[in-house]
């Protein structure tokens, strides 16, 4: 009898038997007839886990009838890829290479790899739950193609289950088993779209749950339930869903969209983020993307900041929620960014010319020789606090960086403005 879980003797064999990832093999699709001719070249299966990229690689391996090695990319050596890579040079017949994580291979191991792929010793296949544009060098990553898996779909995850189930040789079938509908749904469901975590919780059931005096065994929903209690979040707090979800957080939050934001903010607190990314985050939301518009979404965004570190989880997650709900629907200027980004571009590319000398500092022994501050008008002294004077240098005198927009209440700081640079011409005019 084999031993070894489900999940892992449980594969698809060939293409007929895989599931899922439809946008991939879809008959007559690049992947699809690259694995069914046996011409797949070098290629990268990039996505979350237990979606079949190992088992991919093997159904690749098995078409072009090639020597297959699999290696774990945490655990291999640059002796050991060599000397794959020599037998392969040996026997004239190159071998089909799966690289398990190939993310952590680090860049010594990835320029190691390089030469015995680009001579055709190697054929690579890297899978990984990381993207690999982050992880794989430029190098390495060009010789490939990539992939992108998703997370399978609740319907493809009931077929797998199913499947497994019926099959005598490698599955479930040895056993009378009886899984209810809704202990199928809720396997299917809370595996988030991982294979793995289903085919799990459904051997742990079976394994379990004692059979009836007729030896069937039934599987009803607390079972599921008790088997597999908790989704399989698919975040990972240094890699790139943690990205993903972070940009969907602060991108529902400038899209005035509450509920979403709360979404992203739940999956993020339930995977172990860390508080204080998620609170940075919205405290450069408040000034990003609300702004001027209502000046106050920085003053409580920093507030929540603070309180989150005092108050910790799980009472922070009510804090974090107040501040989402409130920049979500305050009213959005990104003015101020703009218009930081205006005056960057300006230093940079620009002549920007010398600080007027009436706006230099004169407070040092010997500053007045210079000329600073010489001819500077103290605006306190004059009536309305507003006194006629230049204060861009010469070259870019003129230049507005500033636009506010009519929102909230930056609509009150644009009247002001306009009335400011009114008077300011107006003044100028008159001298």
């Amino acid at each position: 009898m084999n031993r070894q879980p489900l999940a892992a003797r449980y594969k698809p064999l060939t293409l007929e038997e895989f599931v899922g990832q439809r946008h991939l093999l879809k008959e007559g699709g690049l992947l699809y007839r690259a694995i069914a001719a046996g011409r797949l070249g070098s290629a990268i299966f990039y996505g979350p886990p237990g979606t079949g990229k190992t088992a991919l690689a093997g159904i690749a391996a098995r078409a072009a009838d090639s020597p297959f090695v699999r290696l774990n990319a945490a655990l291999t050596t640059v002796k050991e890829i060599r000397e794959t890579a020599g037998r392969a040079a040996a026997s004239g017949r190159p071998v089909l290479l799966c690289l398990d994580e190939i993310h952590h291979l680090n860049k010594l191991q990835q320029d190691a790899l390089l030469p015995f792929v680009e001579e055709g010793h190697i054929t690579l296949i890297g899978t990984t739950t990381e993207n690999p544009y982050f992880e794989i060098v430029g190098a390495l990553r060009s010789r490939a193609t990539i992939f992108r898996f998703e997370p399978l779909a609740a319907e493809d995850l009931k077929t797998i289950l199913c499947r497994a189930l019926a099959d005598e040789e490698r599955g479930l079938g040895h056993y009378t088993v009886d899984v209810e509908n809704e202990a199928l749904e809720h396997f299917a469901g809370a595996a988030a779209g991982d294979a793995r975590v289903a085919l799990s919780a459904l051997e742990l059931a079976v394994l379990t749950t004692p059979p009836d005096k007729d030896g069937r065994i039934t599987i009803d929903l607390p079972t599921a339930e008790e088997c597999i209690r908790q989704r399989a979040l698919k975040y990972d707090k240094s890699g790139d869903t943690h990205y993903d979800v972070a940009s969907a957080f602060i991108k529902s939050i400038r899209g005035s969209d509450p509920d979403a934001a709360l979404h992203y903010l739940a999956r993020a607190i339930e995977s172990g983020e860390d508080v204080k990314f998620i609170a940075r985050r919205m405290v450069i939301s408040a000034a990003e993307d609300v702004g001027l518009a209502d000046p106050r979404a920085l003053v409580i965004a920093q507030a929540a900041a603070d309180a989150v570190q005092f108050v910790g989880f799980p009472e922070a997650r009510i804090i974090l929620a107040e501040a989402a709900v409130y920049l979500s629907l305050a009213p959005k200027s990104n003015s101020a960014y703009l218009a930081i980004e205006r005056a960057r571009e300006d230093v940079l590319k620009r002549e920007t010319g010398q600080v007027p000398l009436h706006l230099r500092d004169a407070s040092y022994r010997g500053a007045g020789t210079f000329g600073h501050g010489s001819g500077y008008k103290y605006p306190h002294d004059y009536p309305g606090g507003l006194v006629p004077q230049e204060y861009l240098p010469e070259e870019i005198r003129g230049t507005a960086y500033y636009h506010p927009n009519e929102r909230g209440a930056e609509t009150t700081l644009k009247e002001r403005l306009e009335r400011l640079r009114g008077l300011r011409e107006k003044k100028k005019t008159e001298l």
